[in-house]
């Protein structure tokens, strides 16, 4: 039976609550030297991982040799001094020890081995490469890492400990749900899971995953919407008795466009700007621009999608048919201006994470 829980992860800005800016950079240094060793010790789990699955293709020139990838004390036929999980993290363990919480290595080297069984089937086939991690990787923890999570009244922020660190959240003019979900977290009503730091231009974001239950809607499966995606029209859904279009070619593709247009001409000018802070200056408008477009398309593809589950609800859909999108798909390869222009894959993505936490049924057609 299906769990009636979905997660969802959100992204909350961090700042280090201490009183001097030298605590501070300290904090925050040490924040960048976890981000380094974990970035290398992803590297290495996932090379030993593969090494281990390969062994049997090293031992081409022996025949009759048995072997597992197992506990020699716990099988006859076993080739590792420990268990499989206990080998990768013990490589990473004994390089990094006291570089980096224990709690962070254990965490990322579960995360691993998960992900690395999950797509083993393609590495042997040769239709995917291995995982090779960036030094700039966001970097996971337990939540045995998280003390004394709190809303503190003078602050006006949620406060916490992260490996002795003190924390508080800046959630600005949030219009999200992270304050209702970190309230139901520190009532109990909802989950915490392992989450992630992530640090970006000096900056610290944490990405929490929260485990909450699906929401309970009066939907009757028999109800089928049926809903094409397309650049015409970004999204047509009907059921027996209504019929809806969401977007228009013009509304999404003029204003991408114009976007578009504006950051060429940013670019063509940024060779006279002046440079008075080298590049930073002389591509600010650039910079700018390109945030802009990128705001834009994730801005509509989740009110699109939004309105076509709202959509779903209202006529107590509990069934949606994605048409032909195996075709489009193929057209959009095609087409440059199509794959360029038309956010398909997101909005795929946020119409089945919109679905799955209403609790309606995806098919594709």
């Amino acid at each position: 039976m299906e769990k009636p829980t979905l997660k969802l992860t959100r992204k909350v800005q961090l700042l280090v609550d201490l009183p001097t800016q030298e605590e501070r950079k300290e904090a925050l240094d040490k924040l960048y030297q976890w981000q380094n060793r974990c970035f290398r010790a992803a590297n290495l789990i996932v090379s030993h991982l593969y090494v281990q699955e390969m062994i049997k293709e090293f031992f081409y020139l022996s025949e009759g040799i048995k072997y597992k990838l197992a506990d020699e004390k716990k099988d006859e036929h076993g080739i590792l001094q420990r268990s499989r999980i206990n080998t990768t993290y013990r490589v990473v363990s004994n390089r990094f020890k006291g570089e980096i919480p224990t709690n962070i290595l254990s965490s990322l080297n579960n995360t691993l081995i998960t992900s690395f069984k999950k797509n083993s089937p393609e590495y042997w086939k040769g239709e995917r490469s291995l995982k090779n991690f960036r030094r700039d990787m966001a970097f996971p923890f337990g939540l045995e890492g998280i003390s004394g999570l709190s809303y503190n009244d003078e602050k006006r922020a949620f406060c916490f400990r992260l490996f002795q660190i003190p924390f508080k959240t800046y959630l600005g003019k949030d219009y999200t749900d992270k304050r209702i979900l970190l309230e139901r977290v520190i009532k109990g009503e909802t989950r915490l899971c392992t989450s992630h730091i992530k640090l970006k231009d000096g900056k610290i974001f944490w990405l929490p995953i929260f485990e909450i239950e699906k929401e309970k809607q009066s939907l009757r499966p028999e109800v089928i919407a049926e809903a094409s995606l397309s650049i015409e029209y970004p999204i047509v859904v009907k059921t027996v008795n209504a019929r809806l279009t969401i977007g228009t070619r013009e509304e999404f593709l003029h204003r991408r466009l114009a976007i578009q247009a504006a950051l060429k001409r940013a670019q063509v000018g940024a060779t006279y700007s002046k440079s008075g802070k080298g590049v930073k200056r002389k591509l600010k408008a650039v910079n700018k621009l390109s945030k802009v477009e990128n705001n834009y398309v994730s801005h509509r593809i989740h009110v699109y999608s939004r309105r076509l589950i709202d959509f779903c609800i209202k006529h107590q859909a509990g069934t949606l048919i994605l048409l032909n999108q195996e075709d489009k798909i193929g057209i959009a390869k095609e087409e440059a201006f199509v794959l360029r222009n038309w956010g398909y894959y997101e909005l795929m993505t946020k119409i089945k994470y919109k679905a799955e936490k209403a609790g309606i049924e995806i098919i594709i057609d």
